[in-house]
């Protein structure tokens, strides 16, 4: 259970959990403890896993950890944890938002919400992900489309997910100075946008940029997205909802921040995996 759900992370998922309901006329059987399962959730996501395939050495059942998952994400959990361990990088100074850079990914997926067909996998049933970092690749914000729809067509709904973060001193901050993009958000539109929320943007412009000069900033989302996909239950999307591919999502996100909180010495407890 160490291994997956370390002290450290856990005392910062501890206080975000939901109460357990109540049981006003007894009997069943005891809960199975919280970091119990965080750490049988954090397992199926590492190692892409069916449920049903969760080890016997976990001591809780499939359906109890699919089910507790399943309450987590709908209680936010998940994004509360990534926001929590951006809050610790933040406030020590560690969240760069002189440049962020934003890009998608795409993930094959079994018929659900969100999913359609790819363009880059001759149009079979995919999703999208999309994510913005800060200037050291370190995930701001994610979010889950399907994989027909334009990087520009999502970018207000990507740009306005960044939740404010603590400062070292001050008042939390949420927009970046600069956001970079390739060249599927070189629309009017998409550059409208960030200028109403006081973001120059620098995106490449079609015809007139060569892609060998996108890397000099926008290298550090690759990273970010290649961070994400070593989770194996990423990697393709087997979630029929959305909320529950997103919340793995989000929670690979906390555990990037977290990993990068405790190598700073940030945090007290031991190393991650």
């Amino acid at each position: 259970m160490e291994k997956y759900c370390p002290e450290a992370l856990w005392r910062l998922a501890q206080p975000l959990l939901p109460g357990h309901p109540k049981r006003h006329q007894g009997g069943g059987r005891r809960r199975i403890d919280d970091r119990v399962a965080l750490a049988a959730i954090l397992f199926v996501l590492d190692t892409g896993c069916a449920w049903n395939e969760l080890p016997e050495s976990f001591p809780i059942s499939s359906a109890s950890t699919h089910r507790r998952f399943s309450e987590w994400v709908e209680q936010g959990v998940m994004a509360a944890l990534h926001q929590a361990t951006l809050d610790v990088l933040g406030a020590a100074g560690h969240i760069d938002w002189s440049r962020a850079s934003v890009d998608a990914l795409h993930v094959r997926a079994v018929k659900g919400d969100l999913t359609g067909p790819s363009p880059v996998d001759r149009g079979k049933p995919g999703s999208k992900i999309h994510a913005v970092g800060d200037r050291n690749g370190l995930p701001l914000h994610a979010d889950v489309s399907a994989a027909n729809v334009n990087d520009h067509m999502v970018l207000e709904d990507v740009v306005d997910g960044l939740t404010p973060v603590r400062q070292p001193v001050g008042r939390p901050r949420r927009r970046p100075a600069k956001l970079h993009g390739d060249k599927g958000y070189d629309y009017r539109t998409s550059r409208q946008a960030l200028a109403r929320r006081g973001i120059k943007a620098r995106i490449a412009r079609k015809g007139i940029e060569s892609s060998t000069r996108l890397g000099r900033h926008r290298y550090v989302i690759e990273r970010c997205l290649e961070w994400v996909t070593r989770f194996r239950r990423l990697v393709r999307r087997y979630d029929r909802k959305a909320s529950h591919f997103r919340g793995f999502l989000r929670l690979a996100c906390a555990v990037i921040c977290f990993r990068r909180a405790v190598k700073l010495n940030l945090l007290p407890g031991s190393n991650p995996k």
